[in-house]
């Protein structure tokens, strides 16, 4: 009896007095940092609408410029030309149609006296009334042919004044002037190519490639921070502004549009951000303490008190949660661990918390 109740004892004091803390579960929040690209707003290549030498070009590499500027000014002088003959068709049209209109009116008036003359019996011959009726209404239709071919004249002039205001390229919107491709005095057209090209900077485009797995994090409107190589340590944010809502089959990711404004200019096009892309898992996370994890050469675990003995239990780390850290394995919510994790804890090793 005595024996035993001396085994007893032993085993009591022979128990590790541990720090305990218990496995619990909530929904984490992850970052993913993810690569992108910055693009402009808006951009277009100026290319002329008609042929013409560059008379004028007044914008340069780097240039500001406000929507309706003058970009540059063409010159063909074959369209001056070709305006000349068309105003020239038109004086001509309005003079055939004026006499035209004073030969109806002889006509007509002929017309009218025959038709009176014709109220008494034998005064004139019964075809000579229909012979007037007919000229008044061949003066008429000629009238009408002429009135037609000065309209089509005067519009073919509008049509020409219309090409001639081609000649002076715009700007589309407000912008920056990225790149010139003629000079003065180069022949610029639709088959030339562009003269220069115009990229709205005031607000940008950043473009990322968000991996099928990480696309729950997708929301309109959402603010997303990222950072770029050229200022260090400062952070931009952007919101979710475009969802083209299609995986690309080859990549498995979908190409996402965030839109930011470039206060001061600081950013710009081509530049490779850095977006820390937030995760959303459906379901909540094992969290433990970092110090509850052990790892070794060979495995990581976790020490779970199981009958007053020490258990291992392998377990794969994840992200950070503020003070914990996300763990997954074969544990539950509630589980008793180790607080402070450590090998020397052997399997089996009588524990109790203190």
């Amino acid at each position: 009896m005595k024996l035993l109740l001396s085994l007893l004892i032993t085993g009591a004091f022979a128990q590790t007095a541990v720090e305990v803390v218990r496995v619990v579960a909530q929904p984490v929040d992850r970052v993913r940092k993810l690569p992108g690209e910055i693009a402009p707003y808006q951009t277009v290549d100026l290319t002329a609408r008609v042929p013409g030498y560059i008379e004028d070009l007044r914008v340069d590499v780097g240039a500001t410029v406000k929507k309706g500027d003058v970009i540059a000014r063409l010159s063909a002088p074959e369209m001056d030309a070709q305006l000349a003959e068309a105003q020239s068709r038109v004086g001509t049209g309005e003079a055939q149609r004026a006499e035209a209109e004073a030969k109806l009116l002889g006509v007509q008036a002929t017309y009218e006296r025959l038709k009176e003359a014709s109220a008494t019996p034998g005064a004139i011959a019964g075809n000579e009334l229909v012979l007037a009726e007919k000229s008044m209404q061949a003066a008429r239709s000629l009238v009408q042919s002429m009135e037609r071919s000065v309209e089509a004249a005067r519009s073919s002039v509008r049509a020409i004044e219309d090409m001639k205001g081609y000649l002076s390229l715009k700007a589309p919107f407000d912008g920056v002037i990225t790149d010139r491709f003629l000079h003065p005095g180069a022949l610029a057209g639709p088959q030339t190519g562009p003269l220069v090209r115009l990229q709205q900077l005031s607000r940008l485009r950043l473009i990322a490639a968000v991996p099928e797995a990480d696309l729950g994090g997708i929301a309109y409107g959402v603010r997303i921070p990222f950072t770029v190589p050229a200022f260090p340590g400062e952070t931009f944010s952007g919101v979710i502004a475009r969802v083209p809502r299609v995986v690309d089959a080859k990549t498995r990711t979908m190409a996402i549009e965030l839109e930011f404004a470039n206060g001061g200019g600081r950013l710009a096009p081509g530049m490779y951000p850095e977006l820390q892309w937030p995760v959303r898992k459906a379901r909540a996370s094992l969290l433990v303490p970092p110090t509850a994890v052990v790892t070794t050469t060979e495995r990581s675990f976790v020490i779970r008190i199981s009958n007053g003995k020490a258990a291992y239990v392998n377990v794969k780390r994840g992200a950070a949660s503020g003070e914990l850290v996300e763990v997954q394995g074969a544990l539950a919510e509630g589980d008793v661990v180790v607080r402070r994790g450590t090998d020397e804890l052997r399997e089996g090793t009588p524990l109790r918390a203190k």
